[in-house]
């Protein structure tokens, strides 16, 4: 038997009742929470957020003010938006044979006195040991598939390599904003136990050379790598907000806060409330908050200097979203400048998502029926060169039911 949707809808209605009744009380309980945050002068917040790893909630590091609002900049007369998106099919263990499919879409957007785009799409199969594995350069049998969450980082990693070679083939001479979808921090590195050595696969050999790509592009012209986060849950600027305001040493913090909530006044003023409530309030459309320094042990421990990630938001008119930076790209007003004026343009032209960023989308894409027809041409190849195609009989019997 299927989903009850009957008993679903009223459990759903329950649950917007109460949404409903609480809201009049959020608003003002988030009221009284930046009104205390006005209070805090900058430099409070620096040094009260500039080392919370003893805190049992991440909270970010203050730049340049705690709350704030800064207007954008006119774009340049002519410029370029380079963003590019990725896909993937996954290892299949129901196919006779292993491999993964990712596929990379992505746009050249020129804007100004000479305009043109250019779309593309590059699929890559991976079928060798050495495109499957991550192998432990100091023990010859330490290896991981590379399959599942571990597939998703690679993805990411190789999403900035195929942005590097696309920035690096931009039209000279012109300004230029790369854009990728999601976060420049590989969160789920510190979710996951894996071994030293995919770590630094990830991270040393993939990641890090893409950004330092694109930093020494920057050298000659304006050259800015954002990230662009929709509709984000995220809560590091809240708990900077928390931790300005909090009168407890961190014993007390450790046995009555964590990530979402506190127990003690008046730090509880920011329960359950995410950046995008606060910036909701503050930001007028195209406006942009402060700009942060991410507190993510991915991060901090292992991005070398110039890339340590940082972040703002930005109203985008729709909604409110987390552009990430890599620190050369904070730290340099003209490109901080540049990206968040382009970031902006483009949720304009894009109904409130960078249009870029949706074009690669469309080209990353890999559909339901994309995935049937890979499938069947995989079995289809297999038996043109007389090898079995079989499947286990659990996927058989999914795909031909009983009843």
């Amino acid at each position: 038997m299927g989903l009850d949707m009957g008993q679903t809808v009223l459990q759903l209605d329950q649950l917007t009742r109460s949404v409903r009744g609480a809201s009049e009380a959020r608003d003002a309980r988030l009221t009284a929470l930046i009104n205390a945050a006005a209070g805090i002068d900058p430099k409070t917040a620096t040094a009260k957020t500039a080392d919370t790893r003893q805190r049992p909630y991440l909270a970010a590091e203050v730049e340049e003010s705690l709350l704030g609002a800064y207007p954008p900049s006119e774009p340049p007369a002519d410029w370029v938006v380079a963003a590019v998106d990725g896909s993937h099919i996954d290892v299949d263990r129901h196919l006779p044979v292993a491999c993964y499919l990712l596929n990379f879409g992505g746009c050249v957007l020129t804007y100004g006195s000479n305009p043109n785009a250019t779309l593309f799409s590059h699929p890559y199969l991976a079928t060798t040991p050495e495109e499957l594995y991550i192998s432990d350069p100091t023990n010859s049998t330490g290896e991981e598939m590379i399959s599942g969450a571990l597939l998703g980082l690679v993805r990411t990693v190789k999403e900035l390599e195929t942005l590097a070679k696309t920035v690096e083939e931009c039209p000279p001479g012109l300004p230029v904003l790369g854009l990728v979808d999601g976060s420049l921090v590989l969160w789920g590195l510190s979710g996951h136990a894996y071994r030293p050595y995919v770590s630094d696969a990830i991270i040393n050999d993939g990641l890090l050379p893409a950004m330092k790509r694109l930093e020494k592009l920057a050298e000659t012209r304006p050259v800015a790598l954002a990230a662009y986060v929709s509709f984000p849950r995220s809560t590091e600027a809240v708990n900077a907000v928390r931790c300005s305001l909090c009168p407890h040493d961190n014993a007390v913090c450790t046995q009555s806060c964590n990530n979402r909530r506190s127990t003690q006044q008046p730090c509880d003023g920011a329960n359950e409330f995410l950046d995008r409530d606060i910036f909701q309030r503050l930001l007028e459309p195209g406006w942009r908050s402060p700009v942060y320094k991410t507190n993510s042990s991915v991060s901090r421990e292992s991005y070398d200097e110039a890339h340590k990630v940082y972040f703002f938001y930005v109203n985008a008119g729709e909604e409110i979203g987390r552009v990430e930076v890599p620190k050369w790209v904070a730290n340099n007003e003209t490109l901080l400048s540049l990206t968040h004026s382009l970031v902006w343009d483009q949720c304009q032209r894009g109904q409130g998502y960078p249009v870029a960023i949706s074009e690669s989308h469309e080209q990353a894409v890999v559909s339901a029926g994309d995935r049937r027809v890979f499938r069947r041409l995989l079995t289809d190849s297999l038996e043109r060169q007389g090898l079995s195609a079989a499947t286990s009989q659990k996927d058989r019997s999914k795909r031909s039911p009983w009843v």
